[in-house]
Formats: C-alpha cells, structure tokens, sequence
C-alpha cells in the first residue's frame, strides 16, 4: 500500500543486540560470529573474534545532551535498539514517516577476522534478518540497507542479488566491489548488476580502512615528494566521501555508466560549495604534472561537474549547508536524523528541521527532506 511521506530521516541507525540475528547463522560458524558480552563498566558491548569489543557508547542516545554517556549502557530498553514495532512508535514520536537504516556494529568490515564462508554466512544471515523480520514488520517504513561482503565482486554481486530479491531498498557499500582501497575493472561487473536491477547504491561516512593506494596509477613518478599523490592532492579538503567520488571518476566510471548516483550518507553538506571552487582549482593546477609523472589521463568534465551530477548528499543539522543549497542543487541533497545516534535530536527533529527551513520555500523543504528520498530510494508516495 503507498504510503504518503512528508518526512523520511534519510540516515538513521540499526542498533540491535546480536541475539537479535545470529540465531540465523549457520551452526558451524554460529559460535564465532558477533555476541553480546558485558563490559567492565557493566555495558553491553559486542564481542568480534580477534576485535576490541563494540561499545555502544553514544551509538544509542536520543536523550537530552546532559545524559550522553560513553559507556554503561544497554540494548534492553535503550531508545532506538528494540523490536521494529517499537522502532515505529519511536518514528510517530519524533513525526518521522519513514527512515533509512544503516547498520553499525554489524557492519561486514567488523566481521573480516572470519574465514570467507563464515564471513559470507554471517553477512547473508543478517540480511536475511533485516528482509525476513525486522524491515518486513513495516515494510512502507523501515528501509534498512542490506550489507555488502568485501570478498570481491563475485560475492558482492550474489549478495546484491539477494537483497534486491528479498526486497530491500538498498544497500550500502563498505569498499569498492572488489574489496580493494582502489576501483578496479572488474568492478564494472557489480555496477552494471545494479543499474540493471535496478539497486540503489549508498556509502555511509566512507569506506572502512584507508591505509592502501587510492588509486592504481598507470606508472609511478621516478621521485614522489610529500604530498604528491594526485588523488589525495584532489581531496585534502575533503572527508573520505569526497575522496571516493574522486577516485570513481578518474577510473572513468561515469563515462561508462554515466547514470549511476551514489547517495553518501552523514557527509554534511555546507562544505560541497567550497570544495566545488577548491576541487577545480587544484585539478587544473595539478592535472599537467599528474598525467606526465603518474599516467593519470584527464577528465571528460570538471570535478565539480561530476560532484553535482552522479552523487547524493546526507545532512543531519546543517543549517549554514541548507542555505548554500543553491549552489550544490536542492535535489542533491537528503535530510536524515540519526537516531539513535548522538547527532540527532530525537524526539525533537521537527524542532531542527523548523530551525533549518525556517524561511526555505516549501517545494524545496519536501525535496530535501523527503522527495529526494523518494526518488532515489524508489519509493512509492501516495499523493
């Protein structure tokens, strides 16, 4: 049944105790997959084979700053941790009408220490969990973001397969298909899958590791300085999220798939119309030096024009970014709440959002803090 969104959080958070999912695992890799363990300040935390343990902390707040804690605290009861028809509740208190859900502790970087096939049976255990259970509870209202193994395109593309079958909304990439810190053209394979699905693509904050090469240069400068690495040079006014849509577009990507969007979640936006300026700037002053020495070929556009053009922005509060929403374009741009997190305000996000609007057109309001993420979601809005 269509449902009619006004306000859709376009960045909140699944914490769930790993109870919740694991029973779902198979026997033979149940006992090393994530558990629930009491930490020495008497909090929950989640035990990782071979991890230091996931505290909660300011993962679940939604209350007041005063009592934001680092530790002590628990699943049970917590706001924003329990069963999905608690979770609908919690929405009708903040006005919320619908939310996109990204995972934390369950992310499948956090899972690596596994062997491959406990690995990949751990990640399609908790994406059946969030299709079969928890999304399915409330289907026009939880849109939870299915997980991506980092054990190459192959198994990339079976599990985007499945969590377009099952009938999430999404999924969110934790790496380049390939698993690498670099695109690769093998990845085209997993690109292709999706825009053929079709399967909305997101990235939430950035990749997880960022210690390898960025970029796999066709030759390497005889003598390379400090600061030399064109793709860093590019984004050193940058968050990770701005680096990716660098290294995407120098590998050509959007020339081949020129309709591929990519929705990068929790980035903020009021720094997208600087580095716009920055980003063209430092490309033309580098871009000579970088092809001789690096073999790096030139653009087909500027980067602005491939900023503005092949991705999506999420902003929590942000209100100097909502109003340079002009120059980075209303449509390109997805409100979320956070919540549970601590850079939310539940259950008073109608109070940001009015603070943040306050003299914004109302065509522009909904866009941004709910059409877009009709349109990029594919959501069905009752009119």
């Amino acid at each position: 049944m269509a449902h009619r969104y006004n306000i859709i959080s376009a960045d909140s958070h699944l914490e769930v105790a790993p109870t919740r999912w694991t029973p779902r695992v198979p026997e033979k890799w149940r006992e090393r997959a994530p558990r629930l363990v009491t930490l020495a300040g008497g909090g929950d935390g989640v035990l990782i084979e071979n991890r230091a343990p996931y505290v909660l902390g300011l993962a679940v707040t939604g209350k007041p700053y005063q009592e934001h804690r680092l530790n002590g605290l628990h699943y049970e009861g917590s706001p924003g941790t329990g069963t999905p028809e608690r979770r609908v509740s919690e929405q009708d208190q903040d006005g919320i009408d619908a939310e996109v859900l990204f995972t934390s502790v369950s992310a499948p970087g956090l899972w690596r220490a596994l062997p491959d096939e406990g690995y990949l049976a751990c990640v399609r255990a908790y994406n059946e969990f969030l299709a079969e259970e928890y999304c399915a509870a409330a289907p026009d209202r939880l849109f939870a973001m299915g997980v991506l193994p980092v054990t190459g395109v192959d198994d990339a593309i079976r599990e985007l397969e499945y969590c377009k079958k099952s009938g999430l909304k999404g999924v969110a990439l934790q790496s380049f298909p390939s698993g690498k810190t670099f695109p690769t053209p093998d990845d085209d394979r997993f690109w292709k899958a999706a825009l053929d699905m079709p399967m909305p693509l997101t990235i939430h904050v950035g990749f997880l590791g960022r210690e390898g090469p960025v970029f796999k240069y066709k030759k390497e400068p005889t003598e390379a300085g400090f600061g030399s690495d064109p793709i860093r040079l590019l984004t050193r006014f940058q968050g990770g999220s701005g680096q990716i849509l660098i290294q995407l577009m120098f590998s050509g990507l959007f020339e081949r798939f020129p309709n591929l969007r990519l929705y990068f979640a929790e980035t903020m936006v009021g720094w997208i119309p600087y580095t716009l300026e920055q980003v063209d700037d430092i490309y033309e002053r580098s871009r000579y030096w970088a092809e001789r020495e690096y073999g790096l070929e030139p653009l087909a556009r500027r980067p602005s024009d491939y900023m503005l053009k092949q991705a999506v922005w999420g902003f929590l509060h942000d209100p100097f970014g909502v109003r340079m929403r002009d120059v980075y374009g209303v449509n390109n741009a997805l409100w979320g709440s956070d919540f549970p997190h601590s850079a939310g305000n539940f259950p008073h996000s109608m109070d940001i959002i009015n603070e943040m609007f306050l003299e914004v057109p109302g065509d522009e309001r909904y866009a941004m803090v709910a059409g877009n993420a009709v349109d990029f979601f594919g959501l069905d809005n009752e009119v």
